[in-house]
């Protein structure tokens, strides 16, 4: 039996309302630039263990340029990483002020992209020179809008991360519009309005969704469906997993492709479903319902060797089997365990998953069986965004704070934790070049990861 309308509105108010129950029992933040304890580790031989890629890749390695780096997994393939961050060995080049937002920085050989709300009216896209800071173009236009009440503790502006592929930059706006962008001058090239376009409710959260670049396609959750775009016209060439979108539909993921019993497909998070598609003709390969309180799947799923990763806010963790039989998949749980996810996207490293949990925990889980290797008792941000090399993970948290992590499934092994802001960090935290691009919802910084060892 279905809840009234009413009573659900009552319930998800009451959910939004409520703070963490755990957010009394955080570790006190870090006041300056000091690291919690400072060591160092035996470097790794490897940069990254990478799965599940289709080909070809991204070879974009000396930039990040989109939603989870590269090859959106979080790994930064370029200089190996120091051992330790101190005071000493991580410096910032430059910092510059800019208005609130969520979005992460883009990062190209030679520029930055940064987007944000002005004033609860305009949308500001930015360039910046990488190694001066120095502004090259902006552009902006009328689009911002408020989410609902229970949800404005969150703030209401701009949510996705761009994404950049041959000069241009594609940008998610809050009221449902994708826009591309000519990177070298700042000139918009194309838009879409969805709710103008295809008659399509707003979504009441905004745009949330990250686009994906693939094959010269964009891949977008949208207008109350999942949909291909050229990205050179602006054109949708095809229209699946049609929802209801506004307040219960509209999607809280983004897209990843991946290649999983020989066939590429784009892995799709709803707000109720997990699901594939075909990325040329637009079919839907397999779809399987995941649990969430309203709806609140918000993970990025994750493929593993012949399966899909995923946690859920009011949820499960669990791991799906994708079979094939007679050129069709479908999809099983494999495993599943008590573990709740939030927002942020895990790092996989050699079969393991690192996740950032719902109470605020840290937790490392099996990828094979769904053992729960061990779960942090320290409670630490709402949010980590994360990357990572090798064994080694750095961690962004909400409220500012750097932590270098060694992976491994035998404990929680913390390198070093350094407070690098006293402002909120929503936005992912971008690595390449052994430079760490951090926005917070003031600004965007940016500083020099060296190999110097300098602890007296």
């Amino acid at each position: 039996m279905r809840t009234p309308p009413k009573t659900l509105f009552a319930l998800l108010t009451l959910a939004f309302l409520t703070p963490p129950a755990c957010s009394a029992n955080l570790d006190k933040p870090q006041q300056s630039l000091i690291p919690a304890n400072d060591r160092t580790t035996t470097p790794p031989k490897t940069p990254s263990e990478k799965t599940n890629k289709p080909s070809p890749k991204n070879q974009n390695l000396h930039a990040w340029p989109q939603w989870r780096g590269p090859n959106r997994d979080g790994f930064d393939a370029t200089k190996t990483w120091p051992n330790t961050l101190t005071t000493k060995n991580l410096k910032q080049q430059w910092t510059k002020p800019l208005g609130p937002g969520y979005s992460g920085p883009i990062i190209t050989k030679s520029k930055i992209f940064t987007v944000e709300t002005k004033d609860k009216s305009d949308e500001i896209v930015r360039a910046f020179d990488r190694q001066s800071g120095k502004q090259l173009w902006q552009y902006s236009w009328k689009g911002a809008m408020s989410v609902p009440f229970f949800a404005a503790r969150n703030g209401s502006w701009v949510r996705a991360t761009p994404a950049y592929h041959n000069n241009t930059l594609y940008v998610a706006g809050m009221r449902d519009v994708l826009v591309a962008i000519n990177t070298n001058n700042g000139k918009e090239i194309w838009r879409i309005d969805f709710p103008k376009q295809l008659k399509t409710p707003l979504p009441s959260f905004g745009f949330v969704c990250s686009p994906l670049i693939y094959k010269d396609h964009v891949y977008v959750q949208a207008g109350a469906a999942f949909h291909k775009v050229n990205a050179k016209s602006g054109k949708i060439i095809w229209t699946a997993l049609k929802d209801g979108g506004g307040m219960w539909s509209s999607a809280f993921s983004s897209p990843a492709v991946a290649s999983i019993n020989n066939k590429t497909q784009i892995l799709v998070q709803t707000r109720s479903h997990l699901a594939a598609v075909d990325p040329d003709s637009g079919k839907v390969l397999w779809k399987n319902p995941i649990k969430a309180f309203r709806g609140m799947n918000i993970l990025t799923p994750i493929a593993h060797k012949n399966g899909v990763f995923t946690s859920a806010y009011g949820g499960k963790t669990l791991k799906l089997d994708i079979k094939s039989k007679d050129n069709t998949l479908t999809a099983e749980t494999a495993w599943q365990n008590k573990l709740q996810g939030y927002m942020s996207t895990p790092i996989i490293i050699k079969d393991h998953a690192y996740l950032h949990l719902r109470n605020q925990r840290f937790a490392c889980v099996d990828l094979n069986t769904g053992q729960i290797k061990w779960v942090t008792e320290q409670r630490f941000g709402k949010y980590w965004s994360m990357a990572a090399q090798g064994n080694k993970i750095l961690a962004l948290d909400q409220r500012g704070i750097l932590y270098l992590l060694n992976a491994t499934p035998e404990k929680f092994d913390l390198i070093t934790s350094l407070q690098v802001t006293e402002t909120d960090t929503w936005a992912h935290i971008a690595v390449t070049d052994r430079q760490i691009f951090i926005r917070n919802l003031k600004g965007i910084s940016v500083y020099k990861w060296s190999d110097q060892n300098l602890s007296e």
